[in-house]
């Protein structure tokens, strides 16, 4: 008889046996998303079932399968890998440079409550300020390669969105040549203090758009003239990191962040008796000091909850001349400036051919007889066995 479940991430374990009702307060797109993570990797979504063809050896295997939601800690393995091979031929023997646009605190309340547009927002602003400095000729004078990645989370699940930016050290000019970045005095692409402040500029005018428009609305208890005009005075928090050492490091980061989900199942250390869950976290303003942090198990699912992005909400954009239109040609045209080989087009690698690589798991080998003998015999979908029951 088959098990009706393998063993248990944390997270699911958490969810296991709660109301998501209670949870979603009445989002369900958000309540189907903790439920896809509560029965990931269980009979409830079906398995495939292979079994050793050598007669010596018969040995049965289960292998349930995954709910492919990208917030889920325990899945997005493969797709990361194909993003990152995509993204990965588009890079070039250039500097790289890490910059990061940050939200005030303030402005958490209106962006839980208006989470689309607001993030769109940030998107919309951080681009168009680094274009804006990468096309003035006091800078760069030519467009830069753009890739953005949305966060949302703090190292203790608190709300912090904010949007990590790969930007490249040139670009192309208006006649389509290759312009490199030139030193300069601010030790990084662009200076900060000023990106900063258009940056502000460029999102607070955005607010008040959709606000007179009423794209957005705050809440009732919101004092958004005085709010706006407290923004205006605080310095906001544009951080540009030392430039990436190569495309080599670049694509080391796009493995470990693109992808990355709230929190990680390596994390969550022990559900205590209590119902409250412990989990370790790096206190940056303790130089990346490992700590512990223990929550309830409703203040934990509700943190995370709060990370949960909005139904078909793109978290990786690109801009500049990586811009999804005609990139590929653009990018032909500038290792033809560079006098490099062109790219033709890549080459779809098989999913068992990435677990192999990359995981260095077969899917065929026998984990009894470690022969190479397994081949799948029953393929469990439970919405087609209702159909035919």
């Amino acid at each position: 008889m088959l098990p009706t479940r393998v063993a248990r991430a944390t997270l699911q374990q958490l969810l296991l046996g709660e109301d998501l009702s209670d949870h979603a307060h009445g989002n369900a797109h958000i309540q189907k998303v903790l439920h896809r993570i509560r029965i990931c990797r269980t009979v409830e979504l079906g398995y495939h079932l292979s079994r050793c063809n050598d007669p010596s050896c018969g040995h049965l295997q289960v292998q349930y399968h995954s709910c492919r939601d990208r917030h889920c800690p325990c899945c997005g393995a493969i797709k990361k890998q194909e993003w990152i091979e995509a993204r990965t031929q588009e890079l070039l023997p250039v500097k790289y440079y890490h910059v990061v646009f940050t939200l005030p605190h303030e402005l958490n309340s209106l962006v839980l409550g208006n989470r689309k547009q607001m993030y769109s927002l940030l998107f919309r602003a951080a681009s168009e300020t680094l274009l804006r400095f990468s096309m003035d000729p006091k800078y760069l004078g030519a467009t830069s390669g753009i890739i953005a990645v949305l966060h949302t989370w703090g190292q203790q699940l608190s709300f912090h969105p904010h949007l990590h930016c790969i930007v490249s050290g040139g670009g192309i000019d208006a006649e389509g040549r290759w312009v490199e970045a030139r030193k300069n005095d601010w030790q990084f692409l662009f200076p900060v203090k000023a990106m900063a402040e258009v940056y502000r500029g460029k999102f607070l005018q955005a607010v008040k758009q959709l606000l007179t428009s009423g794209a957005i609305c705050p809440s009732a208890d919101t004092d958004m003239g005085a709010m706006l005009n407290d923004l205006y005075r605080k310095n906001w928090v544009v951080y540009a990191k030392a430039p990436f050492a190569g495309p080599h490091t670049v694509i080391e980061y796009l493995g470990r962040y693109t992808h990355k989900v709230a929190i990680s199942n390596h994390r969550l250390e022990q559900v205590h008796e209590d119902d409250s869950v412990s989990f370790t976290y790096k206190d940056y303003r303790e130089a990346g000091k490992q700590k512990k942090m223990r929550l309830s198990r409703k203040e934990f699912i509700r943190r995370f909850s709060q990370h949960i992005l909005p139904r078909r909400f793109t978290k990786i954009r690109s801009y500049g001349y990586l811009a999804n239109r005609n990139r590929s040609t653009r990018i032909n045209q500038i290792l033809r400036t560079l006098k490099l080989p062109e790219h033709h087009g890549r080459v779809s690698t098989p999913n068992t051919v990435l677990l192999l690589t990359q995981y260095y798991k077969n899917i065929h080998e026998c984990p009894k007889c470690k022969s190479k003998t397994m081949e799948l015999i029953q393929v469990y979908l439970p919405w087609k066995q209702s159909d035919d029951g």
